[in-house]
């Protein structure tokens, strides 16, 4: 099974604004860069929307090691879901969960993989994490620059 390391981040200018997304991919000597933009968003979807694109980028069942500054994907996906899904897409609050539609991309794309999910605190000089905050914001970049 082929080893793939994903690097993720989302970025967000006012939380909602505009927002971009990214992901690095890598696998031995091979490296793909992923990213996006939308309008009017927030961090958390921008965050969730990178880790879904990254994972759904690659073509085969791989053994991923998928990096996050995001403790709300992290801990959404490995704590969370399970929680949410038996009670109806309800927080503990019975509050509906937020980005339910992200979250069950997210679910999807990761049961067709073998993820070990990874923390990494954001902006602490992290290689993969900065590289893929700068794309991230590259991208909120283009946004604003096509008006």
């Amino acid at each position: 099974m082929t080893a793939v390391q994903i690097y993720t981040d989302g970025a967000c200018r006012g939380n909602p604004g505009p927002g971009g997304w990214a992901a690095l991919l890598v696998a031995g000597e091979q490296r793909k860069e992923l990213s996006g933009s939308e309008a009017a968003t927030t961090n958390n979807r921008m965050e969730l929307t990178a880790a879904i694109e990254g994972l759904r980028a690659l073509k085969r069942r791989c053994s991923v090691r998928l990096y996050t500054d995001s403790k709300y994907v992290l801990q959404g996906l490995t704590e969370w879901l399970p929680q949410w899904k038996a009670r109806g897409w309800r927080t503990a609050a019975r509050a509906p969960v937020k980005n339910q539609d992200l979250w069950e991309k997210l679910d999807a794309a990761a049961q067709a993989q073998d993820v070990e999910w990874i923390w990494v605190k954001g902006h602490s000089g992290h290689d993969g994490n900065e590289y893929v905050d700068a794309l991230a914001n590259r991208a909120i970049d283009r946004l604003l620059a096509a008006g």
